[in-house]
């Protein structure tokens, strides 16, 4: 039979005499990486799987996690896509001066800004970031456990001291009330620096930001 399938003999005798049955510390690893996929609500995948284990002081690697996952019949279930529905409505006193343009020749053209949450031990917290679209980097950012415009002003003002106070700079963000509230846009002034925004429920004029958040 061997011959016939073209197995080699020795293969075929370390299958037959392979082990069984789990030995104790793989039952141990298959509960843990059962663990933590249940804490992801089933949408970590090997590479996360494999981090959050070994965060717990049991070293794995993504291949390990992978077979585990596979072993016990895990699949990584991520969110459906959403069809957003764009809609045409500029703010009324803020114009979308972006426009898309993704790619800025030169640093300090165009900033994006957005606020996300995180769940951080057993609450959530907001965090707001500033990201130059010229290198793709985060220049700044600010967490608390409240989305308003405190939030929002401290991370530009972040930003702004990081990159040394330039000129010349347009702010790009959604129409969330923490950006167009007085506060915020009176900071603006302060800095002399240009505030653009997307289309109200329009996510893709703020794509990478967007981007980041979902990477993160």
């Amino acid at each position: 039979m061997c011959s016939v399938f073209n197995v080699h003999r020795s293969s075929y005798r370390y299958w037959l005499n392979r082990p069984k049955g789990l030995k104790p510390e793989q039952v141990e690893l298959q509960a843990k990486v059962k663990e933590a996929y249940t804490l992801s609500k089933g949408s970590a995948g090997a590479r996360t799987i494999a981090t959050m284990v070994s965060r717990d002081g049991e070293l794995l690697s993504r291949y390990r996690a992978s077979k585990a996952m596979k072993l016990a019949g895990l699949v990584s279930c991520q969110p459906p896509k959403h069809n957003y529905k764009p809609a045409p409505k500029e703010h009324v006193e803020i114009e979308n001066h972006l426009n898309r343009e993704f790619s800025p020749v030169r640093p300090n053209q165009v900033w994006c800004g957005d606020v996300t949450y995180l769940w951080v031990g057993d609450r959530w917290t907001y965090l707001a970031t500033v990201i130059d679209l010229y290198g793709r980097k985060i220049i700044g950012f600010a967490m608390s456990g409240s989305p308003d415009s405190a939030l929002t002003k401290k991370a530009l003002t972040n930003a702004f001291e990081m990159r040394g106070r330039p000129t010349g700079v347009m702010f790009h963000s959604d129409q969330g009330c923490h950006y167009t509230s007085l506060a915020f846009r009176q900071l603006i002034w302060k800095y002399q620096i240009k505030q653009s925004m997307s289309l109200r429920g329009n996510c893709w004029d703020n794509a990478p930001m967007e981007r980041f958040f979902r990477s993160l």
